[in-house]
């Protein structure tokens, strides 16, 4: 059995396992969190139990910005999964982990004191996301364009940022890294404003709205067209749906109030027969309905506060909106098409035709549904017309990068490329980080 931890140490959520394995044994937040009812800080895994309250609980989280402000924290929730979920000592195994692009000097030192110094792994290897997600790709398939070619054009959309960058022969161009600061965590925080602002005052309740966003949230192909029906009253408005909050006695955790209602948007972009049926009776009904009752009692649904739930309905498209167009909300940053497109530019123009063909999407934002096809839409008017646009999306965002280094841990020259204990403690910190290129 392997003797390496590979450890994805995202700002959202920690993936950590045995190097070798296909999936990581622990998937956990990255912080600690302390319900309104309670005085004890739950931490990592404690915090998906299905008794945890999580209802307006304080958060504290080692990383911000994609950077860890806070060692000490990050150390104790390490220590967590090393020793509760993985079960691993580690002066007997080797750390894989990955680390943010253009992480300060100052951070790394921090980083490898608590890896040597406080843990006292053997040795210490740490990767870039995008050199890794390249990797697991290019192994998994051997006879495609990105394995070929070595060389791909990695777009990873994650908790605190998305960085569009190009890698080649397994290694990060760090001159063509773009980078958005848009992640997850802005996402829900302008979910938070919007719903607060219309509805409910939920600015307190972190948890709870990444739950929304990840349930309900999706990326519009026609922001105009959506934006008309999410005006339409009753069943012609195909984007209203039901968010009903925990009551802290019957259940604990917020949930969809019909499902079924919540998905009737998806018939706009691929009507079954089924879906296209059961779509233009409602909106049939919509128009011929004439009672007045039952058009007053549908505005009173909009918001029950009596039953503790709230609609949605423009928010759901509004939000990941943002990553494509962040100009509209007055922030000074460009689209993630024109963010790709200006990655692309920073290569050789060798480089150019291979890229544009081999963009690969990972991280938690890429999961929003139809993110893909609208990127297409939007990159395709940038790109030159003698270039092809191919863009896959991994067949799990949130667990490729743990993956690519599972894959990299179990290759025999792994050891070799680590640096020890020993070379840490006579050559220091900067020194040893120059072994890995970045």
């Amino acid at each position: 059995m392997s003797n390496v931890v590979v450890v994805d140490n995202g700002g959202g959520l920690i993936k950590a396992g045995i190097g070798g394995e296909r999936d990581p044994a622990a998937v956990v937040p990255n912080c600690m969190g302390r319900p309104l009812s309670s005085k004890k800080w739950l931490i990592a895994d404690q915090l998906l139990g299905p008794d945890a309250d999580l209802t307006s609980a304080t958060a504290r989280r080692p990383i911000d910005r994609g950077h860890v402000i806070n060692p000490d924290l990050q150390s104790s929730i390490w220590s967590h999964i090393f020793t509760t979920l993985l079960k691993v000592t580690p002066s007997q195994s080797s750390l894989l982990l990955t680390e943010p692009l253009f992480t300060l000097p100052s951070i790394q030192r921090s980083i490898d004191e608590i890896i040597f110094e406080e843990f006292n792994f053997r040795g210490l290897f740490v990767a870039d996301s995008p050199s890794l997600v390249h990797l697991y790709e290019a192994s998994r398939r051997p006879y495609g364009l990105v394995s070929k070619a070595q060389c791909s054009l990695v777009v990873d959309s994650g908790f605190s940022f998305t960085h569009a960058a190009p890698v080649f022969q397994n290694f990060t161009l760090n001159y063509g890294v773009k980078r958005l600061d848009l992640g997850g965590k802005a996402l829900s925080n302008y979910l938070k404003e919007l719903v607060s602002y219309r509805s409910v005052n939920l600015m307190d309740e972190s948890f709870l709205m990444d739950d929304v966003k990840e349930k309900l949230c999706f990326v519009s192909l026609n922001v105009a067209r959506d934006l008309q029906i999410a005006r339409k009253p009753g069943r012609d408005n195909l984007f209203r749906c039901t968010y009903v909050l925990p009551d802290g006695v019957t259940f604990t955790k917020g949930f969809v109030k019909e499902p079924e209602e919540a998905k009737r948007y998806m018939s706009l972009y691929d009507p079954s027969p089924l879906q296209a049926t059961e779509t233009q009776n409602s909106v049939e009904h919509g128009k011929n309905n004439d009672d007045p009752d039952s058009r007053k009692r549908i505005d009173v649904s909009k918001v029950d506060l009596t039953k503790n739930e709230f609609s949605l309905t423009n928010e759901r498209f509004l939000v990941p909106e943002m990553i494509f167009r962040p100009a509209d909300l007055g922030m000074n940053q460009t689209g993630l098409a024109e963010c790709i497109v200006r990655a692309v530019n920073s290569c050789h123009p060798y480089l150019h035709p291979v890229l544009y063909e081999s963009i690969i999407l990972t991280g938690g934002n890429t999961l929003f549904p139809r993110f893909a096809e609208r990127l297409e839409n939007d990159l395709r008017p940038l790109v030159p017309d003698k270039y092809h646009v191919k863009i896959t999306t991994q067949e799990d965002p949130i667990l490729g990068v743990w993956r690519g280094g599972s894959l990299l841990a179990s290759s025999p020259d792994f050891e070799m490329m680590c640096v020890t204990k020993a070379e840490y403690e006579e050559l220091g910190s900067a020194r040893c980080r120059q072994r890995f290129f970045h």
